[in-house]
């Protein structure tokens, strides 16, 4: 079985994805992280973002695998290497969508993330899982209000030791979602089957629950 969560930042994809694998003993895919990784390494090696050549050759030349453990456990390793702190900086989070938005970066990314998903049971949450990755995927969008989503990155980045303010995340979110929805290669959209959930007012306890149900688990 797969599942896939699509929806906005901050929207809670990554926290309810984790739980409901974990729940459920699947493995848990974050393909938002496979773009940040990319982007690390874009930045490091101080590509210019919008040399679309360079960016697609760094692209193919990258090494990007998922370390699986049990009970919904998974992080990335760009190049061998460990990169879970590094690829949340609000610096990667700012600059990714350069590299969502190429179609042959796209191309490399779905191909991988359908082999990874091949034959297993998978919680996949990302941008456009149900609408182009996993269209078989038993699918959910997950959403939330502008105000809340920029609270709970900034409580995050806060936790993470970053030194933000709440008005700018939430700009920043808000380009973001405009970004991600009118991008030409795989937007951001809800699919006709994906059952909506607006997590304003919920736990992450509380929106696992309602998908358990309305997968039947």
């Amino acid at each position: 079985m797969i599942i896939a969560i699509d929806g906005p930042a901050g929207a809670g994809k990554s926290a309810v994805s984790q739980k409901l694998a974990q729940k459920l003993d699947f493995i848990y895919l974050d393909t938002g992280a496979m773009y940040r990784a990319i982007t690390l390494k874009a930045i490091r090696e101080k590509i210019d973002l919008n040399d679309e050549a360079s960016l697609i050759k760094i692209c193919e030349e990258t090494n990007i695998n998922f370390v699986f453990k049990t009970k919904g456990i998974s992080f990335l390793l760009l190049d061998e290497k460990d990169v879970r702190k590094e690829i949340r900086k609000k610096e990667i989070t700012n600059k990714v969508f350069y590299l969502a938005k190429l179609p042959k970066v796209r191309e490399k990314m779905v191909n991988l993330q359908r082999k990874i998903g091949n034959g297993k049971n998978i919680v996949a949450e990302g941008r456009d899982m149900g609408s182009v990755v996993f269209p078989q995927a038993r699918k959910f969008y997950l959403d939330a209000f502008l105000e809340e989503r920029a609270r709970r990155r900034y409580k995050q980045l806060l936790q993470d030791g970053e030194n933000v303010s709440l008005e700018e995340i939430k700009r920043n979110i808000k380009d973001r979602d405009k970004k991600d929805s009118e991008r030409k290669i795989a937007p951001l959209k809800m699919v006709n089957d994906a059952v909506y959930i607006d997590s304003t007012y919920m736990t992450i306890e509380e929106v696992v629950e309602k998908m358990l149900r309305c997968i039947g688990l």
